[in-house]
Formats: structure tokens, C-alpha cells, sequence
């Protein structure tokens, strides 16, 4: 029987197109199943993290304790044990929340190939030159939002579950939080900061199709200051610190983000003079 040769990308119908889509959706889906099945099985080790920072013990506690007991400050940092409990409401809330933490923590390991797989379905469309780079834009692009999960897991859900869990409007009312709701302010935390973080492979696509340049950046580098503070007072909670905290690396990254396109349009800019000396 012939093997059944893949169709030209120039030559492929709308609904090749979606049918090509599709199969890339599914293997995506697929790998975020299988990846799922695994992390329920390992459910122990899957909630430890997640409640990690629920205890005075988690390592960024630890760190901003050391950090005021060294200026002889008195901190929440330093307590025993944060002041609410965890509690599930609903007869299918802890097996559901089990389901989703699960399916979450698929979409999250599973990024590189999900990417990959977007990569595939977008590549014939491009210059074979362009197509070298694919590696290096997965591997740089999971990089970044694995740094933006640990982030978000390390320091930005640790200072939220901190600052909201001890926070209280009178003594009267106890903080029991639902299973769903503290889960829900740590998936946010992080993947909030994981998709925070690929800012720079956005800024340099955005380059190469012409629609931002490293001047536009730095004209607006104060209204970007402004959206980062906002994104940081969603993502945080409502105190000055944690926003700092968050906003310090964004601006960091938009600051590279800004070489990122001036380098791009350099490399634009002589490609096109290559191309004009090249021609009779």
C-alpha cells in the first residue's frame, strides 16, 4: 500500500487546513490527558505542593522572616501556623477539585509540547530560515514560562494566601477558606505570571510583523509601568509590597523585551539591504 504523502501547505484546501488543526488539537489534548492520568495517580505529591504555602515552614516565609528578624523587625513571616483552615463544602468538591487540579497540572507540564504542536501547525507558512529558529523559540519560550510559574508559586501565591488568609474584618468571623477557592488563588498566581513572563517572545514577533519598535517601547515605557502596577494589584494582593515584588521582574523583562525588538529590527534592517545590494 502507498505511504500517504503530506500535502503542500500551498496547496491545501480550508478544510485542510482544518482538518490539520484538528489532529494537532488532539495530540495536544492527548498529552495533557496522559499527563493528567499521571499527576492523579500521584496526588499526594501533587497537593503537597499546592499546599505548600499554606505553611509557616515554605521557604519564602522563611526568607522574609530572616530578612525582619535581621532589622529586628516583627513580621507575619514568623508565625507558627497561618491563622484559617482549608475546608470542602460540597459532597464532589474534593474529587473535583482533584479532577481539575490534575487537568491544570497537564496544561502546565505539558507547555513544550503544546507549543510544539502550535509550532508545527504554523510553520509551513513560514520561510525555511525562519523555520530554523523553532527550537530555539520552544525551548526559550518554555524556559520563560516555567521561571513565571516558579514565580508565581515561590513568591507571588506564598504573599497572597499569606495577606488574604490572616486578613479580617473583626474577630468575629474565622477565615475557613473553600478547597476551590484557595486552589483557584494558587493556579492564578501561577499561571498568571507564567504567561506574564513570555512577554519578550511577544514583543518579538510583534517586531518582526512591524507592528511594534524598540521606539514605540521606550515612548511608552510610563504607560507600561501603569498596566504592569494594575496586572500586579489583580494578580496580589492589595498592599504595596507584593505589587513591587511582582512588578520589579515585568519591567525587567520589558526592558529586555526592548532590546529584544531593537536587535530584530537591526537584523530586519540588514536582511533588506542585503536584499536590495543583491539585486542587478
Amino acid at each position: 500500500m502507498a505511504k500517504k504523502n503530506k500535502k503542500n501547505p500551498d496547496e491545501m484546501s480550508f478544510l485542510d487546513h482544518l482538518e490539520e488543526l484538528r489532529w494537532h488539537l488532539i495530540r495536544s489534548t492527548l498529552a495533557i490527558v496522559i499527563i493528567a492520568c499521571v499527576a492523579f495517580v500521584m496526588k499526594d505529591f501533587v497537593f503537597g505542593i499546592i499546599f505548600g504555602p499554606k505553611s509557616m515552614d515554605f521557604p519564602t516565609y522563611r526568607f522574609f522572616c530572616n530578612i525582619a528578624t535581621s532589622f529586628g523587625i516583627d513580621s507575619e513571616f514568623c508565625g507558627d501556623e497561618l491563622p484559617f483552615t482549608i475546608q470542602s463544602r460540597l459532597m464532589a468538591g474534593q474529587f473535583s477539585a482533584h479532577i481539575w487540579t490534575s487537568i491544570w497540572a497537564g496544561v502546565i507540564i505539558g507547555f513544550p509540547y503544546i507549543l510544539w504542536e502550535i509550532w508545527r501547525f504554523i510553520s509551513p507558512g513560514l520561510y525555511e530560515k525562519e523555520r530554523k529558529y523553532s527550537r530555539g523559540f520552544i525551548f526559550t519560550a518554555s524556559i520563560l514560562f516555567f521561571l513565571g510559574v516558579l514565580f508565581g508559586y515561590y513568591v507571588v501565591a506564598p504573599l497572597s494566601i499569606n495577606f488574604l488568609g490572616t486578613y479580617q474584618v473583626s474577630d468575629v468571623v474565622n477565615n475557613e477558606i473553600d478547597l476551590a477557592s484557595y486552589i483557584g488563588t494558587v493556579r492564578a498566581a501561577v499561571i498568571a505570571c507564567g504567561i506574564m513572563f513570555e512577554l519578550p517572545i511577544v514583543i518579538f514577533f510583534l517586531t518582526k510583523v512591524g507592528l511594534v519598535t524598540p521606539e514605540i517601547l521606550r515612548k511608552y515605557r510610563k504607560i507600561a509601568l501603569v498596566i504592569v502596577l494594575i496586572l500586579s494589584a489583580i494578580i496580589t494582593p492589595p498592599d504595596i509590597t507584593s505589587q513591587i515584588v511582582v512588578a520589579i521582574p515585568v519591567l525587567i523583562l520589558y526592558q529586555i523585551s526592548i532590546y529584544i525588538s531593537k536587535i530584530v529590527v537591526k537584523r530586519e534592517a540588514k536582511k533588506e539591504k542585503e536584499r536590495k545590494n543583491a539585486k542587478p
